[in-house]
């Protein structure tokens, strides 16, 4: 088979094939949870589609198989790294919220390192709201293992969770429709260098070469974070 063409000198890179892979990965088994919880509880789409037990079973596995490209991505340096920047929140993020707040869109108005705060809150949110999940849809599955008050609360929460997580969801889908550019860094890696020095100014790159300024003496220092 013939390799794939290198990357183009130009582009930056951002993301190695492990954070693609898990993200990718990822993404594919929430949405089929979704797509599944989706036919068990709206009528019409049951209707269409039939077979409950089946919906059932690849709902449950799905679900129980979401922490597993995480879990075999943590072998790779470059994603443990992104992890750590993840959950690092700084005064930079803090500006970065504020000017959300006041729908300041100026890029200077909205410092951020490789990861906006942004993308940070929605990390740290998707992750427990996964988790709680994972813990109620387990205690629907196996009912042994609580008495049944528990198990009518872990029928509720892990319903209204599984409606705002679709809400979300869409969310985030609409913000990487909007954004073709960080699309594009998810799919090859690579991503342009205007657009990091745009959107991401206090981002330095693996190398260890922050992008090129977007004018002359206005250099960002290195990400930080507490």
């Amino acid at each position: 088979m013939t390799p794939p063409p290198p990357e183009p000198a130009s582009r930056v890179h951002r993301f190695g094939p492990a954070q693609r892979w898990v993200h990718r990965t990822t993404s594919w088994l929430v949405l089929l949870c979704v797509a599944t919880a989706a036919c068990l509880y709206v009528p019409q789409l049951s209707e269409l589609v039939g077979r409950r037990r089946l919906v059932v079973t690849v709902h449950e596995w799905s679900g129980l198989l979401v922490p597993v490209p995480l879990l075999l991505g943590l072998a790779s340096r470059e994603l443990r790294v992104d992890l750590t920047r993840l959950n690092r929140f700084g005064p930079h993020d803090r500006r970065w919220l504020r000017a959300v707040r006041r729908r300041d869109h100026r890029a200077s108005a909205r410092p951020a390192g490789k990861f906006n705060a942004g993308q940070k809150l929605y990390a740290s949110w998707i992750a427990g709201a996964l988790l709680v999940m994972l813990g109620t849809g387990l205690l629907m599955w196996f009912t042994s293992l609580a008495p049944l008050v528990v198990r009518t609360g872990a029928t509720f929460v892990h319903d209204w969770l599984a409606l705002a997580i679709g809400i979300v969801l869409a969310g985030h889908l609409a913000m990487a429709y909007a954004d073709p550019e960080a699309r594009r860094g998810m799919r090859t890696g690579s991503v342009d260098p205007h657009w990091a020095r745009t959107e991401h100014r206090l981002w330095q790159p693996e190398e260890g070469r922050p992008p090129p300024p977007s004018r002359a003496g206005d250099r960002p220092p290195a990400e930080s974070g507490t």
